[in-house]
């Protein structure tokens, strides 16, 4: 009987306990999300911009105010430019990139991921892919003519050129990054090599992947002016040199906003695939 007595008051005050969750201190940009500030810079830069235009800071032939720019997408949206629509710059620029990201994504992907898993593909692979990489595009640009000509094939080799080397070397950085404890724990369970690689060693360098492609998007992007020098009469990169030649600087605005908003919405489209495959992306 005395037990019991001296055990109530312990289990009252256990009871009297609640467990309280405490929130773990952020670390970084943290988890809330930035678009507020986003757009706050973005008008702030519009507000810049028409200021030092409007009160003469630059030449007004250098920089047009954005409200001539925006006058200026509605002409050449009426009338084109240089003996295309609007629309047809935009789908040749478009078809270029998006055939150029298809090719290099189809091959830079699996020889990134067997150049992980195997050092003799490592052995052979890494040496041409790290001596063209830090080479930029127009220095073999020249090349690209000679070898392919001036029509669609150079140039889009030009781009794939451009966006295999990101692609692939992410890849294998994914491959590299895997934890060994996590292929030795699936192995102790009987995986196969194919479980293995279907259920480990994809899924982990998943997130090296997808930046790799956004990477490397942002670079085929950087290079399509380059690939539409090629004797081009369609494209957005040929629009923006053909009206930096007649110092049409409004119009060259105009390509660099469409240039902009493409790789924006690429970019946006990758973020995308990121938050639905690899949704654990920072948080393990």
């Amino acid at each position: 009987m005395t037990d019991i007595v001296q055990a109530s008051p312990i289990a009252a005050d256990s009871e009297d306990r609640q467990v309280k969750l405490v929130k773990m201190a952020s670390f970084g940009a943290g988890e809330k999300s930035t678009v507020a500030i986003s757009i706050a810079t973005a008008l702030a830069i519009l507000l810049l911009w028409w200021v030092v235009s409007a009160l003469g800071v630059v030449p007004h032939l250098f920089l047009p105010r954005p409200d001539e720019v925006l006058t200026q997408i509605g002409a050449v949206y009426r009338d084109g430019y240089a003996g295309a629509s609007l629309s047809e710059h935009i789908f040749a620029s478009l078809f270029r990139i998006v055939v150029a990201a298809l090719i290099a994504i189809s091959a830079g992907i699996p020889l990134g991921l067997l150049m992980g898993l195997n050092r003799w593909a490592k052995g052979v692979l890494d040496a041409p892919i790290e001596f063209y990489w830090p080479l930029p595009p127009l220095s073999y640009l020249p090349l690209m003519i000679i070898w392919l000509g001036i029509g669609e094939t150079s140039k889009i080799t030009l781009l794939v050129l451009a966006m295999f080397a990101p692609i692939c070397l992410s890849a294998q950085a994914g491959v590299r990054s895997l934890p060994i404890e996590r292929v030795n724990a699936a192995r102790s369970l009987g995986a196969s090599r194919l479980q293995l690689f279907l259920d480990i060693v994809l899924p982990s360098a998943l997130p090296e992947i997808l930046t790799g492609i956004r990477i490397a998007l942002g670079v085929g992007w950087g290079t399509l002016v380059a690939a539409e020098l090629i004797a081009s009469t369609r494209g957005i990169g040929f629009m923006i040199m053909s009206a930096s030649q007649f110092l049409a600087t409004d119009v060259v605005f105009v390509g660099i906003g469409i240039i902009a908003i493409c790789a924006f919405t690429f970019s946006a489209a990758i973020r995308f695939l990121e938050a639905f495959l690899v949704p654990w992306k920072g948080k393990l």
